[in-house]
């Protein structure tokens, strides 16, 4: 059994939202946030707009996309473009985690959309892009975040596609090339990449996805805060930063301090430069580990920010499925108990194992750090259970 590590990472957040702040991070980030005044006010539309605009040049968005920010995180972004957008075609939905298998139920369940189809694979796999029909709507997810399992390219979208595409890109965004002129609709939130803080989410439209705002009615109601029209065109003010509900402008401010950073760092190739190198670390040791495994199960396919572990080892493997699900949370229990490592334990529908947040926020020598803590929290919960005293920590 290897011996309990003497490194821990100097930051031991590995949480898949929020994540970690930026190296540095401290409130002193937040002194000059207009607390206290309203975000309808002059200054309070410049913070808006700054961070629209900034978002722009971070993320390389055309200025043929316009760009909102939004209530309710990039899930409320992705039900806006859903309850707005959807119901004018058909629509494949493609779904290989427990997020897009959300959106495939929110479309049959609660738009009760009857012309889908839906695409999908287990954890660790993706469907056959190949088969995706462009003449309908798409909707998918770039990076599944809780199976590690991310589309490589953006090859497979068809430029003349008839449909529109819209595209979960949370855990995405500032980590992976995105191909915007295949994209009608992408969503983020500020928690994921930048580290930003929860509740508000990012809408982008493209050309094509405007149109369809002004030319389709959905025969569903619309609540307040999905509204993007007005008098039948699109309310252009809420893409200038006059959003549809009150933004905290804590963290309005939070989110430009991360910009500002990203931008000292390099934008957006720093950003993926960032999280690549953090994946590489995990790859080097997990050929160099016998006992683990990536649940993505092709390299090219991998999550460079949500990396999503699963444990091979035959004793582990040998567990029943309650047993494999307390030997990895025993697991994961034993680092947090050592402030080596926090929040990595698998999403609750995935496979027992663990998932690494490596966006660029996280330092390498941290997820460097973390990792032996992995092989002696592992053989310490295998011992354990070999002498009969259970998984459980």
């Amino acid at each position: 059994m290897p011996p309990k590590p003497n490194l821990r990472p100097r930051v031991a957040n590995f949480s898949s939202g929020p994540c970690a702040k930026r190296p540095g991070w401290t409130t002193a980030a937040l002194a000059g946030a207009l607390v206290g005044r309203s975000h309808r006010s002059p200054a309070g539309r410049a913070r808006l707009a700054e961070v629209i605009e900034r978002s722009r040049r971070m993320f390389e968005v055309p200025a043929s996309h316009r760009i909102a920010i939004v209530p309710a995180s990039d899930t409320g972004a992705v039900e806006m473009a859903l309850w707005s957008l959807l119901g004018a075609r058909g629509v494949d939905a493609l779904a290989w985690e427990s997020f897009g298998s959300g959106w495939v139920g929110d479309i049959r369940k609660e738009l009760k959309l009857t012309d889908v189809r839906v695409l999908e694979a287990d954890y660790g796999r993706l469907p056959d892009l190949g088969t995706v029909d462009f003449g309908r709507d798409v909707i998918f997810t770039w990076n599944g975040t809780t199976s590690g399992v991310a589309v490589p390219d953006g090859d497979w979208i068809a430029a003349d596609r008839q449909g529109l595409t819209i595209c979960d890109a949370t855990s995405a965004v500032g980590a992976m090339e995105l191909p915007w002129d295949k994209l009608d609709v992408v969503t983020w939130s500020w928690q994921k990449v930048l580290g930003g803080e929860a509740a508000h989410g990012m809408l982008v439209l493209g050309p094509r996805a405007v149109a369809r705002l002004e030319s389709h009615t959905p025969p569903w109601p619309l609540p307040k805060l999905f509204r993007m029209t007005k008098d039948g065109k699109l309310n252009e003010a809420i893409f200038a930063g006059e959003t549809i509900n009150t933004p905290s402008m804590l963290c309005v401010e939070d989110v430009i301090d991360a910009l500002k950073w990203a931008e000292s760092i390099g934008g957006g190739p720093g950003l993926r430069q960032r999280a690549r190198r953090n994946l590489a670390v995990i790859e080097r040791w997990v050929e160099a580990t016998p006992a683990v495994a990536f649940l993505a199960q092709e390299p090219r396919f991998r999550s460079c920010t949500s990396v999503c572990l699963q444990f091979v080892d035959p004793w582990f493997t040998g567990l029943d499925k309650a047993g494999r699900a307390a030997a990895a949370r025993a697991v994961a229990g034993k680092i947090e108990a050592e402030g080596a490592g926090y929040d990595i334990g698998a999403y609750r529908s995935a496979p027992p194992g663990l998932r690494l947040w490596t966006g660029a926020t996280v330092e390498t020598d941290d997820v460097a750090a973390l990792l032996p803590w992995i092989d002696w929290a592992f053989a310490t919960v295998k011992a354990g259970a070999s002498h009969g005293s259970g998984a459980e920590p």
